[in-house]
């Protein structure tokens, strides 16, 4: 019990000095500094998401848990049982909504921890497993769905009825997605512009990252390479930069030029967002470990 609460106590610590010195220096957009270990005791972590106060939560999917990093550097289990919950995104209501693999369906899960299953399938036939989520100011769900066999899988192949692994549209109230890319390898990581005109989309099977210009429907168009690039998860800052998890972390300006790398001392980096009470915190999830690092920038609300 000691050794948890002076765990806890570094915790906040660390919070609140990357805070302190993201505020203070004017040297890049990173502050020149290599991320801080907040821990390094889960399985393999995904999926950070931040609601609107700032507080992270985020996935150890081989434990099945969801876990919430406060804005006082506390951690907790959110929820058990969590589906195995992949990528997560909030709506404009507080629900985190979520790739929950175990059935290969997209979950919501209100702020008292209550799961609604939003899609269980399409037309009939079981996803690959849907990796990765990002919702519009519409709450409409954009969604990735490549295949990665699970050891808690029944089953060791896709559904030969889906012909591919795709890219998702669900227009909020609906039940039934639409494929809006069936032309992709292995989707993965998503997210979109601040402003909502723009969707980014890693193909990890291809190495390559896309764009789309979103239309007011909500339907993409004009899909172009916008960086030859291997990438998991993605997340964006207020300044149109794109950021790419993977061998540590990647960042490329609006226009597809690369602008920096980070490096991450773990195996992996595979999801990250923005956090913290002004958003100016960088929440890495990297393996079994998940680090915070300061930034210039905000996220992207």
């Amino acid at each position: 019990m000691k050794d948890c609460k002076a765990w806890m106590l570094r915790c906040v610590v660390l919070f609140f000095s990357v805070n302190a010195f993201a505020q203070g220096t004017q040297q890049s957009v990173t502050g020149q500094m290599m991320p801080i270990l907040i821990s390094d005791k889960f399985a393999f972590t995904e999926g950070p998401a931040a609601n609107k106060a700032g507080e992270i939560f985020f996935t150890d999917q081989p434990d099945n848990k969801i876990w919430k990093f406060d804005t006082k550097g506390k951690l907790t289990v959110f929820l058990d049982s969590a589906g195995r919950s992949n990528g997560m995104y909030f709506d404009s209501k507080g629900n985190l909504i979520t790739c929950a693999d175990n059935k290969n369906e997209l979950w919501k899960i209100s702020p008292a921890g209550k799961v609604s299953v939003l899609v269980k399938n399409f037309k009939g036939h079981r996803l690959n497993g849907p990796n990765d989520c990002w919702l519009d100011r519409g709450d409409n769900i954009y969604f990735t769905d490549p295949f990665y066999k699970r050891d808690y899988w029944k089953h060791n192949k896709p559904d030969s009825s889906l012909k591919g692994q795709h890219l998702y549209f669900l227009k909020k109230g609906t039940n039934q997605p639409v494929i809006i890319d069936s032309n992709l390898k292995q989707p993965n990581g998503i997210v979109g512009s601040a402003d909502g005109k723009y969707l980014y989309v890693s193909d990890i099977g291809a190495s390559k990252i896309y764009r789309y210009n979103i239309s007011k429907n909500g339907k993409t168009t004009n899909r172009m390479l916008f960086a030859d690039d291997l990438s998991d998860g993605m997340t964006v800052d207020e300044k149109g930069n794109v950021y790419l998890a993977g061998n540590g972390v990647t960042v490329y300006n609006p226009k597809g030029e690369k602008i920096q790398e980070i490096e991450v001392p773990s195996k992996w980096t595979a999801n990250l967002c923005f956090g913290g009470s002004d958003r100016k915190v960088l929440f890495i999830t990297a393996s079994e470990s998940v680090y915070i690092l300061p930034m210039k920038v905000r996220g992207a609300r």
